[in-house]
C-alpha cells in the first residue's frame, strides 16, 4: 500500500512573508528558515525526509499568494519535482494575476504539473464565479484534478466567506467529470457540508489535512461510508512530524481497508499512480 501526502508546501524561506516565517517558529519547534532548508534544500533531501516519515509520494504545491503567505512559483515547483517521480507538482493559478486561465493551465501542465490547487480564501474569489469557469472546462478536458482550500484559516488577510465548500456544489454540477478535492474538509464551520457534497457528487473528495486524526470520528461519524472519498495530507511545514499523523490514522477505529484507502489508495487512483 502506498502512503501519499497530498498536501505539502515546498516553501523556501525567501519566498515567505516575514509574518509567516515567524508563525512557523512554533509549528516547527525551532528556526523555520533552517528547518525548511534542511528538508527541501534539494530534491534528494526531500526524498530522504519522505523516507524518514514513511511516505512514498508527495504532492508538492505551488502558491501565488503575494497578499498572504508569499509566492512559490509554478516554475520552481515543477523543476524541483522533475528530479523524481515520487514528487508530484500541483500548480496554482491566481485569477487576479492571470488573464487567460485555460491557457495558463495548459502551460503549467507542459511544465509538468499533474494537478491544481486553488486558494479562494487567500486570493479572494468565489469558487463558483463564472470568471473561473474556463479554467474548470480546461481542467475537465485535460483530466486535471483541482484541490481547493476550504474551511477556516487564521492567516491575516483571509476572507472566510470564500471558504464555504457549498460553492463547489455549482462547480460539481456544471462540470460532472471534473475531480474536485476539498482540502481541510470544510474545517471549523462546514464539516457537514463537505461530507454531504462528497456523498452527493461522484467526483468530489474530502482531504483531511489539518484535522486531528483522533477527532475524525467526531467530525464525521459516518466517515467509513465515504471510505473511497477520503485523502490524507500533512500541510507541511505547518506540522512538526508527519509520521505521527500517519500513526494516529492507523490507530483509528476503522477497518484496515478504510485506512489504506485514506493513506494512499484513494490518492493513487486520482493521480493515476501504480505502486
Amino acid at each position: 500500500m502506498p502512503i501519499i501526502d497530498f498536501h505539502f508546501h515546498t516553501t523556501w524561506p525567501e519566498e515567505c512573508s516575514p509574518w509567516f516565517l515567524e508563525w512557523l517558529r512554533s509549528a516547527m519547534k525551532g528556526d523555520p528558515s533552517e528547518k525548511l532548508r534542511q528538508v527541501i534544500r534539494t530534491p534528494q533531501a526531500m526524498l530522504e525526509y519522505m523516507d524518514s516519515q514513511g511516505i512514498d509520494y508527495t504532492v508538492c504545491l505551488a502558491e501565488i499568494n503575494p497578499m498572504i503567505v508569499g509566492n512559490i512559483s509554478n516554475e520552481r515547483v515543477a523543476e524541483f519535482c522533475s528530479h523524481s517521480p515520487r514528487l508530484i507538482p500541483f500548480a496554482n493559478i491566481n485569477p487576479y494575476i492571470v488573464a487567460d486561465l485555460g491557457n495558463e493551465l495548459e502551460r503549467c501542465v507542459k511544465l509538468g504539473h499533474r494537478g491544481l490547487k486553488l486558494y479562494p480564501s487567500y486570493q479572494h474569489f468565489y469558487p463558483n464565479s463564472h470568471r473561473i469557469y474556463p479554467l474548470y472546462a480546461k481542467a475537465q478536458d485535460m483530466g486535471i484534478p483541482i484541490m481547493y482550500h476550504t474551511g477556516t484559516s487564521i492567516f491575516p488577510g483571509t476572507r472566510l466567506k470564500y471558504c464555504d465548500p457549498l460553492f463547489l456544489d455549482d462547480v460539481a454540477a456544471d462540470f460532472p467529470a471534473l475531480t474536485l478535492i476539498m482540502a481541510h474538509s470544510g474545517r471549523g464551520f462546514w464539516y457537514d457540508r463537505a461530507f454531504h457534497l462528497a456523498r452527493t457528487h461522484e467526483h468530489v473528495h474530502m482531504e483531511i489535512t489539518g484535522l486531528p486524526p483522533k477527532k475524525l470520528p467526531i467530525y464525521f461519524p459516518d466517515l467509513e461510508k465515504l471510505a473511497n472519498k477520503v485523502i490524507f495530507g500533512s500541510d507541511w511545514p505547518a506540522i512538526a512530524n508527519i509520521a505521527d499523523n500517519i500513526a494516529a490514522i492507523r490507530s483509528l477505529p476503522y477497518t484496515d481497508e478504510t485506512k489504506e484507502k485514506m493513506l494512499g489508495l484513494n490518492a493513487a487512483r486520482i493521480l493515476g499512480l501504480t505502486h
